[in-house]
């Protein structure tokens, strides 16, 4: 069974669509959450998951636009946050706010969290992947750092997916993957997308300028 992983689309339509379209067939779909965020694409984001009733855990974005809180985020993200909350119709909120922060899929073999499995809004970078992480699923799938990586313990993986809407490892294309769960193989994928209409659309949306330029760089 071959399964497409997403994480951290944050409202990046162009992107989103991108990383759709480049996938190859796979037989199901899962999302580590932040759905909405930063750009100017919220609902359009939210559909692609409820039309294709992808199972998606609630990062803090999406906490945040459905509890009505900003948490310590910087201007860019507290911006994201006041727009999605305006943008989003009352369906699209009510599925934000039905999503677990813990969500355990395909019989058991593989759990979707945020960020940590004890703390989805910590971060778990690349040099803290361990086997102690992983509990009795085959495959822990997190997101929350934007940084795309995945590590194989003793017939078990720990594996970020990278962001789709935002990357911050320095290779500004969205960033996803592909678990093969019978082999317990992960392929980490990239494809470019207009980044330039993002930047113009962030632009016209009265975001601030950073969210946009910093696709660019994939920071």
């Amino acid at each position: 069974m071959l399964v497409g992983l997403l994480s951290d689309l944050h409202g990046n339509e162009p992107a989103l669509s991108a990383v759709l379209d480049d996938m190859p067939p796979v037989d199901a779909l899962a999302c580590a959450g932040d759905v909405v965020g930063y750009n100017p694409w919220p609902g359009a984001c939210v559909d692609a998951m409820r039309e294709r009733d992808v199972p998606t855990v609630r990062g803090n974005h999406d906490r945040a636009v459905v509890t009505d809180t900003s948490f310590a985020f910087n201007s860019m993200a507290g911006a994201g946050v006041r727009y999605a909350r305006e943008q989003l119709t009352d369906d699209q909120l009510a599925w934000l706010e039905t999503l677990p922060t813990e969500h355990t899929v395909l019989d058991g073999r593989v759990k979707l969290v945020h960020g940590h499995p004890e703390d989805p809004d910590r971060y778990t970078y690349p040099g803290m992947f361990s086997e102690r992480l992983l509990g009795d699923e085959d495959v822990l799938v997190m997101g929350h750092t934007h940084v795309q990586h995945h590590e194989v313990f003793d017939g078990q993986v720990a594996l970020n997916p990278g962001s789709v809407g935002q990357p911050r490892d320095g290779n500004p294309k969205a960033a996803y993957a592909v678990l093969d769960l019978e082999e317990l193989t992960v392929e980490e994928r990239r494809v470019a997308y207009d980044v330039d209409r993002v930047v113009e659309a962030v632009r016209e949306a009265g975001l601030p300028d950073r969210i946009g330029n910093r696709l660019k760089m994939g920071t």
